[in-house]
């Protein structure tokens, strides 16, 4: 199994900074890709990145340019440049390992305008 904690979250002002870290422990051997999602109050969860074991990166349209992920062992990192209001939202990061997602428990992301 694989465990995660995220932390990171926080009010940010518009056009503002955050960076999200969210480190694994367990089988974290087996971990084939790493990645966020977000769910905005009465909104489906959506993926905002993702990257895998080997390096490749995957984003949603409505973030890149602003977003990017990365990897340092065990914690990936999502740095979140020129929040929008839009951006607010719980953010969830999330493993995919033996063909099971694991999720952490959300960290509260907030853009006031």
């Amino acid at each position: 199994q694989v465990q995660l904690v995220e932390s990171g979250g926080g009010l940010v002002q518009l056009g503002g900074s955050l960076r999200l870290s969210c480190a694994a422990s367990g089988a974290i051997f087996t971990i084939y890709s790493m990645g966020w999602s977000r769910q905005a109050p009465g909104k489906q969860r959506e993926l905002v990145a993702t990257i895998t074991s080997g390096g490749s990166t995957n984003f949603a349209d409505s973030v890149k340019g602003r977003f990017t992920i990365s990897r340092d062992k065990n914690t990936w990192y999502l740095q979140m440049n020129t929040l929008e209001p839009e951006d607010t939202a719980v953010y969830y990061c999330n493993a995919l390992s033996r063909g099971i997602r694991y999720w952490g428990q959300g960290t509260q992301v907030t853009v006031s305008s």
